[in-house]
């Protein structure tokens, strides 16, 4: 009897101790996860439909820390250039130092150093083309500057609007404050590499931790709502059995209760006989 007792009570507290080891890397994941996005990433608000149909107007956007120099070919960013405007701007990087970026091919494409770059991203126009500009240009980009174009080429106030200003409407890699690595609002995730971009030299940047990031958050959140919901689930299953247990042993000791009473009845009628 008294071995059954210690066998109840140890997984008891076994359970308990399971239940608050869940917790507590819960906690773990779901707080570091979120301190981590915080020192990784910034929260913008896309203000204009310049980037749509990539970034739409209003869209909630997390951009990673990045120092300029990290910044590559297909990124979007987020910089500060009091030449082009007192507030964050969004664009996307089609040229770096050094390239010579043109528009367009016979088939309304861009072309860097000379090689045509494919961007689905873009939406397509009036008559229904996706053509890289609306207007032909040329520039070569001076070294330790970006070349930025919004992904809506037809409403999109860019470098192609600065081409007459001192390095040819590109933007110091200095100017850059972040990278935007997904859409949480509305919820598109991570933002793609544009491929087109790959073989060009420096290849495409990897993307941020916000995969990871994720999962951490979800699997703490997950792991602190089981810890903390197996007590009172097992306090209900408790209950449950020491219930069916006691109705148990009242439907026995009625049934023992019963049976003695035929017994006596059977005994009193021999004994008159």
């Amino acid at each position: 009897m008294s071995g059954t007792i210690r066998t109840k009570d140890g997984h008891g507290r076994l359970g308990s101790v399971l239940s608050g080891l869940a917790v507590a890397v819960g906690c773990a994941l779901f707080l570091g996860g979120f301190v981590w996005g915080v020192l990784v990433y910034r929260p913008y608000t896309v203000p204009t439909d310049s980037m749509t149909p990539t970034l739409d107007v209003n869209s909630r956007v997390l951009a990673e820390r990045i120092d300029g120099a990290e910044v590559k070919r297909g990124d979007v960013v987020v910089f500060e250039d009091p030449l082009w405007a007192s507030s964050p701007m969004v664009k996307r990087v089609v040229a770096v130092g050094g390239d010579t970026v043109a528009c367009c091919d016979g088939d309304g494409r861009l072309t860097v150093n000379g090689r045509a770059v494919d961007e689905p991203y873009l939406g397509p126009g009036i008559d229904g083309r996706k053509t890289a500009s609306g207007e032909e240009f040329s520039a070569t980009v001076p070294e330790g500057s970006l070349f930025l174009l919004g992904d809506d080429r037809h409403t999109s106030l860019d470098s192609r609007t600065h081409l007459e200003e001192a390095g040819q409407g590109s933007v110091p890699r200095s100017a850059v404050v972040a990278r935007v690595d997904a859409v949480v609002w509305p919820a598109k995730g991570l933002l793609d590499r544009p491929a087109s971009f790959a073989g060009l030299p420096g290849g495409l940047s990897e993307p941020g931790p916000f995969t990871t990031l994720l999962t951490m958050i979800t699997a703490g959140g997950i792991l602190v709502f089981a810890g903390a919901a197996y007590g009172p689930v097992a306090r209900l299953l408790g209950r449950r059995s020491d219930g069916g247990r006691a109705g148990a042993a009242g439907t026995g000791a009625g049934a023992g209760a019963g049976s003695g009473a035929v017994k006596r009845t059977g005994t009193g009628t021999g004994a008159g006989t």
